[in-house]
């Protein structure tokens, strides 16, 4: 059976990078049955991207989304840094994606203000350059990091992040991360929105903060390089999934999956010639065929 959601956000996946965790995010996707999916922000990595790195388990992943948003589900792709180069095309929608550079929901008498976080990085925003070569040295941390994990691993070691360790042992890491949380509350507060979801700092957290009088529920929804997080809202409720791959094993009754499941499964596998680009025209479609987007609720 799969596990019933309202909403899940999930952002940071990078795809088309080493880093990213694609086998685990397809194994989530697979075990669960959602209304509402929101991916806030660097789903694809489009600083990262080349033709000669996207493999199976990144185009599946692809994959499992359109067909999530086929029978149903409506996505919300929520632009980041890394696929900045869609905000060209944001309030643009396809049946049931949606393309947008933030979101404003209403659930149960509550705002929530939803958006990737980048605006906050002074960084990027003053030497977009600098911070993609940053970006190439990440990337190689996690390569590097992915052949150490290989060898523990065999050993009967835990996993390691290097890049984890890195920003919360470094002093101007943590101080950033703790700038952006107190900005992101700062400005919910003043705007009056209850709920501020961001992701970028690859950091899952849910705190709440009293502004002046104003409570505020900060959530974010980490990443699927590092830690492999997703936020979940279910009857009225938030929580933070950790991915744990021993929920995956069999035999494992709650997500053991049915023979109709596996054939959908088995004929989406043998369908893995939809590449990145497929996604992107699907998403950004031809001009005759846009439409005039809902409101956001």
């Amino acid at each position: 059976m799969k596990r019933e959601l309202d909403i899940v956000i999930i952002s940071d996946a990078h795809l088309g990078t080493y880093g990213c965790h694609a086998a685990e995010l397809l194994n989530y996707l697979r075990s669960i049955k959602v209304d509402t999916l929101i991916l806030n922000g660097d789903f694809i990595d489009m600083w990262q991207f080349r033709r000669r790195y996207f493999p199976r388990e990144h185009v599946q992943v692809i994959q499992r989304i359109l067909k999530m948003a086929a029978k149903g589900v409506k996505v919300y792709y929520i632009t980041g840094n890394h696929d900045d180069a869609l905000r060209r095309y944001t309030d643009f929608s396809s049946g049931n994606i949606h393309l947008r550079d933030k979101l404003i929901l209403k659930l149960q008498g509550e705002t929530y203000w939803i958006f990737h976080g980048d605006i906050f990085d002074l960084f990027i925003r003053i030497s977009p350059f600098i911070a993609k070569l940053g970006g190439k040295g990440y990337d190689w941390l996690i390569r590097s990091n992915r052949f150490v994990n290989k060898i523990r691993l065999a050993m009967g070691l835990q996993r390691l992040s290097f890049a984890k360790r890195v920003k919360d042992g470094v002093k101007k890491a943590v101080k950033f991360v703790s700038d952006f949380e107190h900005t992101a509350i700062r400005l919910a507060a003043e705007e009056n929105y209850d709920y501020v979801i961001c992701g970028h700092i690859h950091r899952p957290q849910m705190r709440v903060q009293d502004v002046k009088g104003k409570k505020v529920t900060y959530l974010n929804s980490g990443d699927w390089v590092e830690n492999l997080t997703a936020l979940e809202y279910k009857w009225g409720r938030w929580s933070i999934y950790e991915y744990d791959p021993a929920d995956y094993g069999l035999p494992n009754p709650r997500l053991r999956v049915s023979e109709q499941q596996a054939v959908e499964d088995d004929e989406e596998q043998s369908d893995s010639s939809l590449h990145a680009e497929g996604f992107l025209q699907y998403m950004l479609g031809r001009p005759e065929e846009r439409q005039e987007s809902p409101p956001s609720r």
